[in-house]
């Protein structure tokens, strides 16, 4: 049976369209970084299925091979994960966004580059290498444990350390940087507000929260690495907010990320002030036809409530 059996055509009455940085896209949803954005054929094949634009997984300068499983846990509420950040490296990864690219220009859908760094020269010198091979964005992970002796903490965790590594990025490489969020500060608003300043096009929101799943039977961490990254419906309160005071902060676009598994989810993502959604762990749950799936219930929602475009709901929760 062909594919499109199973997805009806797009409600030509809403335009899901939106544009993030110059950048524009068919539709809202974003390939998450870290979810299928591991090689060529898997980012096309998301592309075909739906997706708006695709994040690439994060590369750091040298391959890693990740930690030992176990690294993923359903555990009623969600994911929760410690992948170790597997890649082939700047070179290997750069290598898979030349071969992707050019899959995705042909589709119309762009593609955004993904850098993990443990100081400030060690993201420019990652993000000149992906670079080479002209991916339409660029995108921070900003989240990444920081090894440098001035800081201390994850970069996003400082406006100053956000900052420093957002202007740095943007001297070295040219087209739009985007700057990947963590939940678990005291003040969103206030590092967005730095990396705006710094001369960020886009920010993402959010990156997993901590969290930590024991087996009381043995009485350890289940996840090898003890602690890991929560993602799926659990994120989602915590994603929402975190936009909703991104966007009172800034200017620049947000893509929201963090527990969108329905178009109802991705609906309540922008009216908080999205301009683009983030789109992980949903293929856990509903497969790869999620980015198709999410479209349509957007749509529908969006016309049985008289909308023509994502304009006229975004940001709705701001407005008295």
């Amino acid at each position: 049976m062909n594919a499109t059996a199973f997805f009806p055509e797009s409600n030509s009455r809403v335009d899901l369209s939106c544009e993030i940085a110059g950048v524009r896209l068919s539709n809202p949803l974003v390939l998450a970084s870290g979810i299928l954005g591991t090689s060529a054929a898997l980012m096309a094949r998301i592309a075909r299925l739906g997706a708006g634009a695709i994040t690439a997984k994060s590369a750091t300068r040298h391959p890693r091979a990740g930690h030992p499983s176990p690294i993923l846990l359903d555990w009623g509420h969600g994911l929760i994960n410690a992948v170790g950040l597997t890649n082939p490296g700047a070179e290997g990864m750069a290598a898979v966004l030349r071969q992707a690219r050019a899959e995705l220009a042909a589709m119309g859908v762009p593609l955004i580059a993904s850098v993990f760094a443990a100081s400030v020269a060690e993201f420019v010198e990652v993000a000149r290498i992906l670079a080479t091979a002209e991916p339409d964005m660029i995108e921070l992970n900003l989240s990444c444990p920081n090894v440098a002796a001035e800081y201390g903490e994850i970069f996003a965790a400082s406006p100053k350390a956000t900052a420093e590594a957002v202007a740095a990025v943007k001297a070295a490489v040219p087209g739009p940087v985007i700057a990947k969020l963590a939940p678990n500060v005291p003040d969103i608003g206030r590092i967005a507000r730095a990396a705006e300043e710094a001369g960020a096009d886009a920010i993402t929101a959010v990156n997993t929260m901590p969290g930590m799943v024991i087996d009381i039977e043995s009485g350890r961490p289940i996840l090898t690495n003890r602690e890991g990254g929560l993602s799926g419906p659990a994120l989602k309160p915590i994603a929402i907010r975190c936009v909703y005071e991104i966007a009172r902060a800034v200017r620049i676009p947000i893509i929201g990320t963090g527990g969108v598994l329905t178009g109802e989810d991705a609906i309540e993502m922008i009216m908080a002030g999205a301009t683009a959604v983030g789109v992980g762990s949903a293929v856990a749950y509903r497969g790869l036809g999620v980015f198709r799936a999410i479209r349509q219930e957007m749509e529908e929602w969006l016309a049985a409530h008289g909308c023509r475009c994502l304009q006229e709901i975004r940001g709705r929760a701001h407005r008295e």
